[in-house]
């Protein structure tokens, strides 16, 4: 008999656990909006993602914007930083983003407040002149990714460890170039990117690649493909070739290249598990998605 005042007590303490879980776990629920991240992964930013929210024109955080002039700047040619505006969530990863041969910051402008709303700073830049090549434009990139780490107004709200690179064009052959001379670069993204370089074995960083069927400026027979091919193949790579689509379709907002994006950066940049559902499987032929190609499940 004595036994059963111990046997209650241990029940107790079995319920009183549990109701400490089910309160820690209404707790969380109750937590809502871009500030609820795992304390598992401390990079991890915003609620847990889904289909539309990848898809959505805005993500969870309100976004502000800052020109910087190229009379400011050295090693590029200025552009404009767009980041989230709330500092609640600590810092965030950051994306510098090239334009292609001859074209300027606007033509790749709706990828600030896209990709900045979901949680990252983004930097889309102008280079030095519009007719820069690949290599000069890689350079580039790193230059404002330096001036956004070291000399920028919203430095502090900068993780320098967690950084990545886009482009379009030769912006895009540009975004290899950088990931090619600064290993430590969390991601990669060229967009319909032209380059005569099809062989990239020093690259460590997990790249996604966007062809276009109907390119006929750097068809992806010529770029796209063998710049994919010419990756190291144990890297984390990948490739979508846009259905329907030109060498200009990233120069517009476009929810194909924005939902795959937003899931790169957010895997490889933010480590965040939670976006690897719509990589991996890779994304079968569509409407919008001529062909994939990919490793998966991803090791980095």
């Amino acid at each position: 008999m004595q036994q059963h005042p111990h046997t209650g007590g241990r029940r107790t303490g079995r319920f009183a656990a549990l109701a400490a879980a089910v309160a820690a776990v209404v707790g969380l629920t109750t937590l809502g909006g871009p500030g609820a991240h795992a304390a598992d992964n401390p990079y991890e930013r915003g609620p847990a993602p889904t289909e539309s929210s990848i898809e959505a024109l805005r993500g969870p955080y309100a976004v502000s914007e800052t020109s910087v002039s190229s009379l400011s700047v050295t090693g590029f040619g200025g552009g404009t930083i767009y980041y989230p505006t709330s500092t609640a969530d600590g810092t965030f990863g950051a994306i510098a983003v090239s334009p292609g041969f001859t074209a300027y910051q606007s033509s790749i402008a709706w990828l600030g407040p896209r990709l900045a709303s979901q949680g990252f700073v983004v930097f889309t830049i102008d280079t030095n002149t519009t007719l820069d090549q690949p290599a000069s434009r890689g350079d580039q990139l790193l230059a404002a990714l330096d001036y956004l780490t070291q000399r920028s107004a919203v430095r502090g709200r900068i993780d320098s460890s967690r950084l990545g690179v886009m482009g379009h064009s030769m912006g895009g052959g540009g975004t290899l170039e950088a990931a090619k001379d600064r290993p430590s670069l969390q991601a990669a993204i060229p967009l319909t990117p032209w380059n005569l370089d099809k062989t990239w074995p020093e690259v460590r960083t997990p790249t996604l690649l966007f062809g276009a069927d109907g390119d006929t400026v750097a068809p992806v027979a010529t770029h796209a493909e063998p710049l994919y091919t010419g990756l190291p193949s144990s890297l984390d790579r990948a490739y979508l070739e846009l259905n329907g689509a030109t060498h200009f379709t990233p120069n517009s907002s476009n929810t194909t290249i924005a939902k795959y994006s937003i899931s790169w950066l957010k895997r490889f940049i933010d480590n965040d598990t939670r976006y690897e559902q719509f990589l991996c499987p890779l994304p079968r032929p569509s409407l919008t998605i001529e062909e994939s190609r990919g490793n998966c499940p991803h090791t980095s």
